[in-house]
């Protein structure tokens, strides 16, 4: 498990499933270039078939995606195309939407490449705005009902070879 964060909760989960851990924190390196060509050679000395980006917050290059193509999934908390790329990440996602007036919000998974929340599509799951919504109350509902469940399930589908990157669509295959 490789955190972008010392203070990931996500590390001591890790820990206390015996699966080891460490921090590849982007202010310890000059550009997120360098930053994501450790991320890389870790990950190659690794052995790593996948990686999952969860709460990430450092847009990472070209490298780490022609390093893992198609082997990269990331979780946005907006449907993607509305309300991603530069700019667009935690609670301004969610304050967008609001501001916006959408009706509904949710979550994707995709693909990454080399365009910020460019990648092909996998999983997406809506929820209703509710008339008293917050950005707090929004972030937090689409986290339970959309991110919690698509990111395990999209996991899933990739280790069981499920997934067929088609131009920009993933096909998911039968059993």
């Amino acid at each position: 498990m490789i955190s972008s964060s010392p203070k990931a909760y996500a590390l001591e989960r890790a820990k206390q499933a015996g699966i080891p851990g460490c921090v590849v924190a982007r202010r310890d390196f000059p550009s997120n270039q360098a930053m994501t060509i450790a991320l890389r050679d870790r990950l190659n000395a690794l052995g790593a078939d996948l990686v999952v980006l969860a709460g990430f917050m450092v847009i990472l290059t070209e490298e780490i995606v022609q390093a893992f193509p198609n082997a990269i999934l990331n979780v946005h908390p907006a449907l993607i195309p509305s309300f991603c790329g530069e700019g667009c990440y935690g609670l301004h996602v969610h304050e967008k939407a609001l501001a916006y007036g959408v009706k509904v919000s949710g979550a994707t998974v995709h693909l990454v490449n080399e365009s910020c929340d460019g990648g092909p599509i996998v999983l997406q799951r809506a929820v209703e705005i509710l008339p008293d919504d917050t950005p707090e109350t929004l972030q937090r509902r689409i986290m339970e009902q959309c991110e919690w469940k698509l990111l395990p399930q999209a996991v899933s589908l990739f280790c069981q070879d499920r997934l067929r990157v088609e131009g920009r669509t993933v096909k998911i295959l039968d059993v």
